[in-house]
């Protein structure tokens, strides 16, 4: 069963203002992979990260083709990290959008001033710690 803790949120959350953005991994439908940094990934609720996407560059047409993702999150200082694993839904439009715009931090939005970004909500089926050791499993 997956259950996002309050830890974990509480540290994605702030990993931009920690200086510890996320790293998100995606692959092509080809299996090319590509790894980026994500400032605004959070704990949207107990079984679900989300990201506001305004780079619109080799990750989102990963997603669009294959929405297997990977998120590592880690604060060495803190002795904790973890990989989310799990499957990205894209929001272009409509409420969890704007949810997610709305909880996105400042620093991320003030980088895209026209919202021409959107919402991507991934639905986590499985976290390990930073060594692929498993945690949590849906």
């Amino acid at each position: 069963m997956i259950e996002l803790t309050d830890e974990m949120a509480t540290l994605v959350d702030n990993a931009l203002q920690d200086g510890l953005p996320c790293m998100m991994g995606t692959a092509s439908k080809t299996g090319m992979p590509n790894i980026s940094f994500r400032g605004s990934v959070m704990v949207f609720d107990k079984q679900h990260l989300a990201y506001w996407e305004r780079a619109m560059n080799i990750a989102i047409h990963n997603l669009e083709g294959n929405p297997q993702i990977e998120i590592l999150y880690r604060g060495r200082e803190r002795g904790v990290g973890w990989r989310f694993y799990g499957h990205a839904e894209i929001l272009r439009a409509g409420p969890l959008r704007d949810q997610i715009m709305s909880r996105t931090v400042q620093r991320e939005l003030d980088r895209d001033p026209e919202r021409n970004g959107f919402g991507v909500l991934i639905t986590v089926d499985k976290v390990t710690d930073t060594g692929g050791n498993p945690l949590q499993e849906r």
